[in-house]
C-alpha cells in the first residue's frame, strides 16, 4: 500500500491532498474483521510504504510527475506477477492513478480495468492539464493493447463527447446487474485491475470527495462486487479523491477505510493462493 496526496489539477473542490493520510488516521478504529467476507485483516500480511514525495517545488505539474517518478522507480523494474506483488494506492485524486494504471497495462497483456466512478474521466486534458483527474482512463487508453479491455460503471456525469465513446467501444454499463454480471463473467485467471473513484458512492453515503454526484452506489452494492472479485484474479488497484476536510464528521473518512479494508483482504487472499 502506498499513498500518493495530490490535488493539483482538482478543479471544484480541492482537499485530496490529505486523502491517504485522513485513511490511515481512522483506520486504527474500525474493526480489521470484514463480516461480510469473514475474514480478517490482521490474518495477513501487507506493507504501508508511506506516501510518495511530491518534491519540494511549487509547480503542479511538477508535483504531479516527481511523485510519478518516484512511484516508476519503486515498481518499474518488478515483475509483479513473479513476485507476487500486489500494490494498493491510496489517493489523491483521480490523476494519481496514471503511474499504477500504466505499470500494470505494461505488466498483463491481457488486463481487464474495472473503473468505478462518478465521472467518465475521458477528456482529452482539462483546463490545461494534459494528465488531469477528468482525463485519467484517456491517459490509460495510450497504453491500451489489443488484449486489455475497460468496464466502466457509475458513470452520471460526462460530456456528449465522452458518452458517444463509451457507447461506441461498449465499456459502460447502466446498470448494475449488468455491471456486476459483466465482472462475473471474466475468467477466473484473468487479471484484474480495479480503479475506484469514491465519487462512485452517491453523496448522501460519502460527502467528503471533491466533485460529488447524486444518485451514486451504496456500500452494499460494493460489497457484492468484491464477493465476485474475491474468486476473480485481483492484481491490484487504487482508491482516490476522499478529501476529508469537506466531511468534518469524519463518517466519509471510516467508510473510505471499510472499503479500502476489504481490498486489502482480497488482495492478500488472491496474493497467498498464487
Amino acid at each position: 500500500m502506498i499513498g500518493f496526496g495530490f490535488d493539483g489539477t482538482a478543479c471544484f473542490r480541492k482537499g485530496t491532498r490529505n486523502g491517504p493520510d485522513g485513511l490511515r488516521a481512522v483506520s486504527e478504529d474500525i474493526e480489521s474483521y470484514s463480516p461480510y467476507l469473514d475474514a480478517d485483516l490482521f490474518d495477513h500480511a501487507f506493507y504501508d510504504l508511506g506516501n510518495l514525495s511530491l518534491g519540494n517545488g511549487d509547480d503542479i505539474e511538477g508535483q504531479w510527475q516527481h511523485a510519478t517518478d518516484q512511484f516508476d522507480t519503486l515498481f518499474g523494474p518488478l515483475d509483479l506477477a513473479a513476485h507476487n506483488i500486489r500494490v494498493l494506492t491510496l489517493g489523491g485524486e483521480h490523476s494519481i492513478s496514471y503511474a499504477p494504471l500504466r505499470k500494470y497495462l505494461a505488466q498483463y497483456p491481457d488486463l481487464v480495468v474495472l473503473h468505478l466512478d462518478a465521472h467518465a474521466d475521458l477528456r482529452d486534458g482539462f483546463l490545461g492539464y494534459h494528465y488531469s483527474h477528468a482525463s485519467i482512463m484517456r491517459r490509460a487508453l495510450d497504453h491500451f493493447g489489443p488484449d486489455h479491455q475497460l468496464i466502466q460503471y457509475g458513470i452520471r456525469s460526462g460530456t456528449r463527447e465522452e458518452y458517444q465513446f463509451m457507447k461506441e467501444h461498449g465499456t459502460v454499463r447502466t446498470s448494475r446487474k449488468d455491471f456486476l454480471d459483466s465482472v462475473t463473467a471474466i475468467a477466473g485467471d484473468r487479471p484484474i485491475y480495479l480503479t475506484l473513484d469514491l465519487d462512485y458512492f452517491d453523496p448522501a453515503f460519502l460527502p467528503g470527495t471533491g466533485t460529488p454526484e447524486p444518485g451514486g452506489e451504496d456500500f452494499h452494492s460494493y460489497v457484492s462486487l468484491m464477493k465476485i472479485l474475491r474468486e476473480k484474479n485481483l492484481v491490484g488497484a487504487d482508491v482516490v479523491e476522499l478529501s476529508p476536510e469537506i466531511d468534518p464528521t469524519g463518517n466519509s473518512d471510516v467508510f473510505a477505510a471499510k472499503i479500502v479494508r476489504e481490498l486489502l483482504i482480497i488482495l492478500n487472499e488472491k496474493g497467498a493462493r498464487a
